[in-house]
């Protein structure tokens, strides 16, 4: 049985990146364009191809003018009311 290349957690990160995007009415090739890459980096990363790192995210943000924090908050809402994201780690009694 082969594992699904992304968490629902991921893909629901994934949206959220293409929704910030649209929310301020950037294209891909303008946001590439003010974080120094290319529009295929910001392709890949939307369509989940290519993983973002924290501080790749926060120039992302930056670039959108949307603060990490708040980017942050709202990923976290949104996967706490879909429950897709299931505890790492069972806590210990």
């Amino acid at each position: 049985m082969s594992k699904p290349l992304h968490s629902a957690a991921y893909s629901l990160f994934i949206e959220e990146l293409r929704a910030a995007r649209d929310r301020v009415g950037v294209s891909q090739k303008e946001l590439a364009a003010r974080i120094g890459e290319d529009q295929t980096f910001v392709s890949k990363c939307e369509r989940g191809v290519r993983r973002l790192d924290v501080v790749e995210l926060k120039r992302w943000t930056d670039a959108l003018g949307v603060g990490l924090i708040d980017f942050v908050k709202l990923l976290d809402h949104r996967l706490d009311r879909n429950q897709a994201l299931k505890p790492l780690r069972r806590p210990k009694n």
